[in-house]
């Protein structure tokens, strides 16, 4: 098994901890998919995953129609999304990706939070060539893992993980379209799918020193406007 069923393993569900912000977060989600390539659920490749991941998260239907026909009134303001990256305590490689309708806000709480808890806020292009971005599509099927790798690698796949409630396909993230497209094609059910950032090489850290850039995650992943934080401690 490769390094990406390792780094799932090591932060399965961890950012979704609080049903409440994973509701959040999938909320702004459906905003900016139905901005992007709008209402209709059969015509928008994006929507479909956003529904699908609202699925996964048990997220009640009615909330999910409530934040379509909200995104759906142009009055609605649209969120961006902005990528931060930086360095923690002890040299960790921090990525912070936000979905914000407040540019200014979001920049300054990031900053404040990096600053406060003994890290920094770089530039763009600072940390990321430390990960490979991926995207992953949790499915449902009872075909045989080595069928599924032989069918789908023509497609990016290049690792497929079987978990007790469902098969992973990982590839780069270039090729997330077009593996949708297969696996609707051949009527397979998607549960989740997601774009993950996965370290090139671990830092290896004390306990003391993993409590206090804990401390930085923690605080970072509560604030309104992130929705996902990637790093690469051990």
């Amino acid at each position: 098994m490769g390094r990406a069923f390792e780094f799932r393993k090591a932060r399965k569900m961890k950012r979704w901890s609080a049903m409440a912000k994973t509701f959040t977060r999938i909320g702004k989600d459906i905003v900016m998919a139905v901005k992007d390539g709008g209402p209709v659920i059969e015509s928008n490749s994006k929507l479909r995953a956003v529904i699908q991941n609202a699925k996964a998260a048990n997220m009640p239907k009615e909330n999910v129609e409530r934040a379509i026909k909200k995104a759906s009134d142009k009055s609605t303001e649209n969120y961006k999304e902005i990528i931060f990256e930086g360095y923690g305590p002890f040299g960790i490689a921090i990525i912070v990706e936000t979905a914000s309708d407040n540019n200014n806000r979001t920049v300054a709480n990031v900053r404040s939070l990096f600053n406060k808890n003994g890290g920094n806020l770089g530039t763009a292009g600072s940390v990321e060539f430390m990960f490979d971005r991926v995207c992953s599509f949790k499915i449902k099927s009872n075909t045989d893992i080595e069928e599924l790798e032989l069918d789908f690698i023509d497609f990016g796949v290049d690792e497929v993980i079987q978990e007790e409630d469902g098969v992973v396909f990982y590839s780069p993230f270039e090729n997330y379209g077009s593996i949708q497209k297969e696996i609707e094609k051949k009527d397979i059910e998607i549960i989740s799918s997601e774009f993950e950032r996965i370290p090139k090489q671990l830092k290896a850290l004390n306990d003391e020193q993993k409590e206090e850039l804990d401390i930085l995650i923690e605080k970072i992943e509560e604030d309104d406007d992130v929705q996902n934080v990637f790093h690469n401690m051990e």
